[in-house]
């Protein structure tokens, strides 16, 4: 075991995220191997932890001043063991390979969680979306796309959507694939409702993690009614999380990007949200202005280079982290614990650093990792590709109904899981382990490919 993180840390010294996710899956699923020495004989482990492979290409787009600007291009096809490779594209300043892989290898797990048949990718751009006209982003969409169209497919890899990719840039990308390839297929998910989307698809991730979130109380025989809730981000993920607190008679107190966070301790009722997502969807501005319009609420600033996050160290029932990877740290771990929290649920990917998760399950908090809380989106996405293949759309009570399902059946796939293996109640190590067995007994079926 030892062995191979360090042949993958020796190999890939910078890449400390997709260390992260792997060490944690190794971890878990050591009591698997020692039961099924054959995983050992095939070094599954050597493979499943290797991209099957990895497309780096450049992108270069002229902004509206004619200026031209080159950034890198990624795709990480990491497993298609028991689908086509499936997961979003993200554009922010701060992608690199190592990022890609992290979330690729993090993406093979939880698709294979949702019970559908999809295998494991990631890709995106270090470009920067804030501030771009949408000329300048179609431009860049365009020439993303006439580079990777040539590694995707409906039946090989279909992206999505992630952060600074909407509905918006997954048009853009759609029409140029479109375009290049002469043919209307189900290549990209996240699409318009009017040209192959789904229904709920936008609201599926952060729909997804509240469910869960229920689940998880259902077993201590609780609800999420009359429950105080944080809740970083306030792109969709969050949006849709307090959206559906809301409904389920919660209450959300904050939200946050980049620049700081809002504390409302009056609570984000629906009309506060639809002022957010107007603010952020449309007119693109900074959750500061959450403030301005209700003086009520306490805007802070964030940190430069912050010990914690302050958002965590509110008085709260539960805490929904769904902005970025490694958002909280053992010291805003102990700090949700010592403020009461008892369920944290993972609507961003890896969004706990490994201290923090530690803390998390010694203190016996109802904890739901990314892989697991966050299916919803992959699954509606999921959800997406079979609609495009029968050319049909599903109502919405429908897609939320299967969403609920899967959500149910991850839920459950976990709990056994980690009973099985001795660790009762731990949905970190039940959802690597469900997920790993599925993907590597997938694998050997296929021989060694």
């Amino acid at each position: 075991m030892t062995d191979i993180m360090q042949s993958i840390t020796e190999r890939d010294p910078v890449e400390k995220e997709f260390h992260q996710a792997v060490d944690e899956v190794i971890n878990s699923v050591k009591p698997v191997l020692d039961r099924h020495p054959e995983y050992r004989q095939a070094a599954v482990l050597a493979r499943i932890t290797e991209p099957e492979r990895v497309i780096l290409f450049r992108v270069p787009w002229m902004d509206d001043e004619e200026q031209v600007h080159v950034n890198r291009g990624f795709r990480v096809e990491m497993n298609s063991a028991i689908g086509p490779y499936k997961g979003g594209l993200r554009f922010h300043p701060s992608v690199n390979l190592g990022i890609m892989k992290f979330l690729a290898f993090e993406q093979v797990f939880k698709n294979a969680l949702t019970t559908l048949a999809m295998g494991g990718g990631k890709g995106g751009s270090d470009f920067n979306p804030k501030g771009k006209s949408d000329s300048e982003m179609m431009r860049f969409c365009q020439s993303f796309m006439a580079e990777l169209y040539r590694h995707i497919g409906p039946n090989t890899d279909v992206p999505a959507g992630d952060i600074g990719v909407g509905a918006r840039e997954i048009g853009f990308l759609f029409g140029m694939y479109k375009k290049l390839k002469n043919e209307f297929t189900g290549v990209l998910t996240g699409k318009s409702l009017n040209w192959g989307g789904s229904l709920i698809r936008p609201e599926a991730t952060g729909y997804g993690s509240v469910y869960f979130a229920v689940e998880m109380l259902a077993v201590k025989r609780q609800t999420l009614k009359g429950k105080t809730c944080l809740v970083s981000g306030s792109g969709n993920v969050a949006q849709y999380t307090t959206e559906k607190i809301i409904e389920l008679g919660g209450k959300v107190l904050t939200l946050s990007d980049s620049s700081g966070y809002i504390y409302d301790e009056e609570g984000i009722d629906s009309e506060k949200l639809a002022s957010i997502q107007k603010l952020k969807n449309i007119q693109r501005g900074r959750i500061s202005e959450y403030a301005d319009e209700y003086p009520n609420a306490v805007y802070t600033e964030a940190e430069p280079s912050p010990d914690y996050n302050p958002l965590w160290n509110h008085k709260a029932d539960c805490a929904f982290p769904s902005a970025t990877e490694n958002e909280i740290n053992k010291k805003d771990a102990q700090n949700l614990v010592k403020n009461g929290v008892k369920l944290v649920s993972e609507g961003a990917n890896m969004p706990s650093t490994a201290e923090a998760v530690d803390i998390f399950l010694d203190k016996k908090l109802l904890y739901a990792p990314g892989k697991a809380a966050n299916a919803g989106g992959v699954a509606v996405s999921g959800l997406e590709m079979a609609q495009n293949s029968m050319r049909l759309n599903w109502p919405m009570e429908e897609v939320d109904n299967r969403l609920k399902i899967i959500m149910r059946s991850i839920h459950k796939t976990c709990l056994d899981a980690a009973e099985e293996y001795g660790q009762p109640g731990n949905y970190v190590i039940g959802a690597n382990i469900a997920g790993f067995v599925k993907v590597v007994n997938a694998m050997l079926d296929q021989g060694l490919v």
